[in-house]
């Protein structure tokens, strides 16, 4: 397999990833609609504590930290699009 074809199955097997996190994310935002916060906060914030550690105990450099910030905000403007789609 030549160089080329790796990097072409990694940039696929990235972006299936990048696609399953999106409809997740989209999943928890009809959950949190659909269910009082004293039910989802508990558990967002389990999740939020979880990413916290995770990231203090890797100690992300600046740059991948950076990534994680770009990522967010495509994520956020995408569901503001969806948002508005559906309207």
């Amino acid at each position: 397999m030549s160089d080329s074809n790796k990097r072409e199955q990694l940039a696929a097997k990235h972006e299936r990833n990048r696609e399953q996190r999106i409809k997740g994310i989209k999943r928890w935002v009809e959950y949190i609609k659909s269910e009082p916060p004293e039910r989802w906060g508990p558990q967002q914030n389990a999740v939020v504590d979880g990413q916290l550690d995770a990231a203090q105990s890797a100690q992300l450099s600046a740059a991948h930290q950076q990534h994680v910030t770009d990522v967010a905000i495509e994520i956020r403007e995408a569901n503001k699009k969806s948002d508005t789609d559906a309207e």
